[in-house]
């Protein structure tokens, strides 16, 4: 599938997948100068770029888990959703959920982006009952004794 890509700026790139089987497209910081995260705090970074997705798909911002992991930066919103019919600028919302700064430099990998495709679904009332399953309305931790 080809999905239209703009470069919004002279200094943008274009995800790229980081591995031939990668699921998503590594997103770049199009920032001028360093940002400092420091812990708790979150910012809203430029990738420089955006999208037009075809009608029946989305685009998910996730996470690096290498950043996660390794250094506390995650994807506030996630995952966030970029629509197939917004033309802004894709943007990311990092926060910093370590007890370090994270410096943000120019062309820092910063999340993914993975391209879904989505149904077209329409709520149905039900009159009376849902069907039972095995869970049933058990959520949070409802797997623990078993």
């Amino acid at each position: 599938m080809k999905i239209q890509i703009k470069l919004l700026t002279d200094t943008a790139k274009v995800p790229q997948r980081m591995s031939e089987l990668a699921a998503g497209y590594d997103l770049y910081a199009d920032i001028q100068n360093d940002i400092i995260l420091k812990p708790l705090e979150r910012v809203l970074i430029s990738t420089g770029f955006a999208v037009s997705l075809p009608k029946g798909f989305e685009a998910q911002i996730r996470p690096r888990s290498g950043l996660a992991i390794n250094h506390g930066i995650t994807v506030l919103n996630s995952p966030g959703t970029i629509d197939s019919d917004y033309r802004g600028e894709v943007k990311v919302i990092l926060v910093n959920l370590s007890n370090e700064d994270y410096v943000i430099e120019k062309y820092s990998r910063i999340a993914q982006m993975v391209i879904s495709e989505i149904k077209d679904s329409e709520f149905v009332l039900a009159s009376g009952m849902l069907d039972k399953t095995n869970r049933n309305d058990g959520g949070f931790g409802h797997t623990k004794n078993k």
